[in-house]
C-alpha cells in the first residue's frame, strides 16, 4: 500500500507566492506515515502533559473541547518538499493548555497514539505558534491526517506536528524523537531547509 494518497499531485509553483526554499505548492492535502493508521475514538481519547519533575496534567477529548478555541489559518510545509498555503484549522493552544503547569524546562517530547515521537524546544509551542488541533477545513480532522487531534505547529516542517497526539513531556534536555533518531534534524526551519542532521 502507498504512503501518498492517490489524488496527491504535485510540482506547481505558484506565481509570487513565496515558498520556503525547495518547496512547491499542492492543492491536495498528501498523506505520509512511517505505519498504520491508529485508529482512536475521542471518547478514549486523552492529552497528558508531564512536566520534569513528573507533575501530570490530563484533559479528556470532552475536556479539550470545553477549552476555548483558536482557528488558526496557517501555511504548512512538508519535508517531502510540498507546501500547501492558507489552510483552516480549529483547535487550543497550547498556551491554554501549559498556562497552568509549572515548568522550567526548555524542551519537550510529543508522543502520539502508536508510539511515534518528536522532539521541539518550549518556547515553540508557546507565544501563539502551536496548537492541539481537531478540526480541519470546517470538518472533523480524519484519521488519516492525524484524527481525532494532532499537534499544529506550522511554522516547523509538518514532521513535528505529529498525528494522534497524546501527551508532551517536558525535559530540561533535548531528545530526539522517532524521525530525529533516523537522521532528521532536531529542529526543521523550513525556510533555513533544516531537513537532515547537518543541515
Amino acid at each position: 500500500m502507498g504512503i501518498v494518497s492517490p489524488g496527491f499531485h504535485g510540482r506547481r509553483r505558484g506565481a509570487g507566492v513565496k515558498l520556503p526554499p525547495g518547496q512547491y505548492l499542492t492543492e491536495d492535502f498528501p498523506v505520509l506515515s512511517a505505519g498504520p493508521t491508529p485508529r482512536i475514538r475521542p471518547e478514549d481519547w486523552e492529552f497528558t502533559v508531564t512536566t520534569e519533575t513528573g507533575q501530570e496534567h490530563r484533559w479528556s477529548w470532552r475536556e479539550l473541547l470545553d477549552l476555548p478555541g483558536e482557528t488558526p489559518t496557517v501555511d504548512i510545509h512538508c519535508v517531502t518538499k510540498w507546501s500547501k498555503l492558507g489552510t483552516s484549522w480549529e483547535g487550543v493552544s497550547l498556551d491554554t493548555l501549559l498556562a497552568d503547569v509549572d515548568t522550567a524546562a526548555d524542551y519537550a517530547l510529543v508522543h502520539s497514539y502508536g508510539g511515534y515521537t518528536t522532539n521541539l524546544p518550549l518556547e515553540d509551542l508557546l507565544d501563539g505558534q502551536a496548537w492541539i488541533a481537531y478540526r480541519f477545513d470546517g470538518e472533523d480532522l480524519a484519521p488519516e491526517h492525524g484524527g481525532p487531534a494532532r499537534l499544529l505547529v506550522p511554522h516547523l516542517y509538518f514532521w513535528k506536528s505529529a498525528k494522534w497526539v497524546r501527551g508532551i513531556r517536558l525535559m530540561d534536555e533535548d531528545e530526539p524523537g522517532f524521525w530525529e533518531t533516523a537522521g532528521y534534524h532536531d529542529y526543521g526551519d523550513p525556510w533555513r531547509e533544516q531537513r537532515y542532521q547537518g543541515d
